[in-house]
Formats: structure tokens, sequence, C-alpha cells
């Protein structure tokens, strides 16, 4: 009985029959779009050298604000956007290597689109993780 509810689950899936179906479809679809923007496991934004290093920074400016409040704000804004500019730099870099993964004119098989198109989703991914 089983086998034959899922086969008619999907069949509704495919050829919703009323509203609640068509729902249900446009839900799962919607589902199946956000877990193919999600962020590999396991893929740093920064190299783990570099999240150290922004890190030990963050922890003395936090530090220092005891004694100099106005200053440890200035050097908090500059960290901030030190971390923004190189998060740029790598999510360009990495753009540029993805590009040069497809864009060799009409000798790409789709087999290499298709991986390109699967890198590009988990870029993505990334960028919205952020």
């Amino acid at each position: 009985m089983d086998n034959d509810n899922s086969n008619l689950v999907a069949d509704r899936a495919q050829h919703p029959t009323s509203t609640a179906d068509l729902a249900e479809a446009m839900e799962a679809r919607r589902s199946d779009r956000a877990a193919d923007t999600k962020p590999t496991s396991g893929t740093p934004l920064l190299p783990e050298s570099e999240v150290a290093d922004l890190r030990t920074r963050w922890d003395h400016i936090q530090t220092g604000f005891v004694d100099e409040p106005r200053k440890s704000v200035e050097d908090a804004d500059a960290l901030v956007a030190s971390a923004m500019q190189r998060l740029a730099e790598m999510f360009a870099a990495e753009r540029d290597q993805l590009e040069g993964a497809w864009d060799r004119g009409s000798n790409v098989s789709t087999e290499d689109l298709r991986i390109a198109l699967q890198r590009y989703r988990s870029f993505f991914g990334r960028l919205l993780a952020i």
C-alpha cells in the first residue's frame, strides 16, 4: 500500500488535479530549490589561517574598547571593511574561474556545462549564506 501511495503522490506532483495538489507541488519545488542553493558543507569562505587572524584582530579590538572606545570602533570599522574586501576578491576570483570553465566558445560539452551549472549553484548558495 505504501508503494501505491507514493506513486499517487508522485503522480499528483506531476499532474496536479486540485488547488491543494498544485500548492503541494509548488512547495516541494520551492524546497528543492532551497536545498539546491544551500552552500556545500565544508566549503569555507576564507582560508582557516585568515579566519584565525581576523578573529585574533577582533578579540584585540574588543579588549581595547575599555581603554579606547573610539579607537576600537574605528578599528572595528576598518577590520569589517577589510574582511568584506577580501570576501569580494575571493568571490570575484571564484566567479572568474567558473566562467573560464565553460566560456571556451562552442567547444564545450553538455556535461561540462552541467558541471559548471552545479558549481554556479554551489557558489550562489555560498553567496546567499552570507
